[in-house]
């Protein structure tokens, strides 16, 4: 299997440099493209994320589309006011039990927006480009066979290259190399840039806390193989840094979305389930406890379905 991601890497592998905007609207034809960012407290930078893809990417995406992911401040505002269409995460498909995390907001705005390509941006980036949007565009527009895409960069760390993404490298990374090799090949599985055919992310789960991109990699590489599914280097990505233990929480979730998966295909029998609690301690020593718990949207599709039934 590590050959298998090796083989893969070159042919499905690019960068944003090979994808420029007139060889793409040259190739969208009747295509139409959503933009979505999911966006919690992110009135800081979720403007300028707007502003560049609105004066930037005309005729080529049809909607920008802001999931406010109940903020407290003036995310939704400053969005609208940058020329995205915001919806609130809990006013889309109001009648099912709501949840909270980011994979919530990623399947209320794959349900709220349009376009047949959907591209996922997180809004907390500092050095947005529309690069991001056209590299993650290319491989789509331009490859039938191509139904993921999933961005790869640099990390940075405050002034240090590559030493961002501790999650990623430390659990993420390891987990994914040790039972789907075949997925070694991506350089950052956790990055919140990526984008898919409609029809293809409507038939799979979307877990609704950090585990979702996890989930997304795996569940995809089951339905659509491995030949279905791209990259493209992007550059750097500077972007705020969580604590952490906010990152200790994020790595418990992850771990938990991993185990899911392997337990779903039987790949492990437990007698009990994983505890969902983790106990940290800050420079206090004084012990907190914090839920890891993640649940998970069934596939869009299957609502959609059920409802028109």
């Amino acid at each position: 299997m590590e050959s298998e991601a090796l083989k893969w890497l070159g042919p499905h592998t690019s960068t944003a440099a090979d994808w420029p905007l007139d060889r793409l609207l040259a190739a969208k034809g009747g295509s139409t493209v959503s933009v979505v960012l999911p966006a919690r407290n992110e009135e800081r930078t979720v403007g300028v994320i707007v502003s560049a893809i609105v004066r930037d990417l005309t005729g080529l995406v049809d909607e920008v589309l802001v999931v406010d992911s109940r903020s407290t401040d003036a995310t939704a505002a400053v969005a609208a006011a940058a020329g995205a269409r915001v919806v609130h995460q809990d006013a889309v498909l109001p009648h099912l039990p709501p949840m909270s995390g980011k994979g919530e907001a990623l399947w209320k705005g794959l349900a709220a927006s349009r376009g047949e390509l959907v591209v996922f941006i997180d809004a907390d980036l500092r050095n947005f480009g529309s690069h991001f949007v056209t590299g993650l565009l290319g491989p789509l527009l331009t490859d039938p066979s191509i139904h993921y895409v999933k961005a790869a960069y640099d990390r940075p760390l405050g002034s240090k290259p590559g030493e961002g993404g501790r999650v990623t490298e430390l659990v993420a990374r390891p987990l994914l190399n040790l039972f789907w090799p075949e997925l070694a090949g991506f350089i950052q599985p956790l990055g919140g840039e990526y984008a898919g055919r409609r029809r293809v992310l409507e038939q799979v789960p979307f877990v609704t806390e950090y585990g979702v991109e996890t989930a997304l990699l795996i569940d995809l590489l089951g339905l659509i193989g491995l030949d279905a599914m791209a990259q493209v280097d992007l550059g750097c990505r500077e972007h705020s840094h969580q604590s952490t233990a906010a990152l200790g929480r994020m790595a418990g979730q992850i771990l938990l979305t991993a185990w899911s998966r392997l337990e779903r295909d039987g790949r492990i029998v437990a007698s009990e389930p994983p505890a969902t609690t983790l106990l940290q301690f800050g420079l206090d020593r004084v012990p907190t406890t914090t839920s890891v718990a993640v649940a998970e949207r069934p596939p869009l599709a299957s609502i959609v379905m059920r409802e028109a039934a």
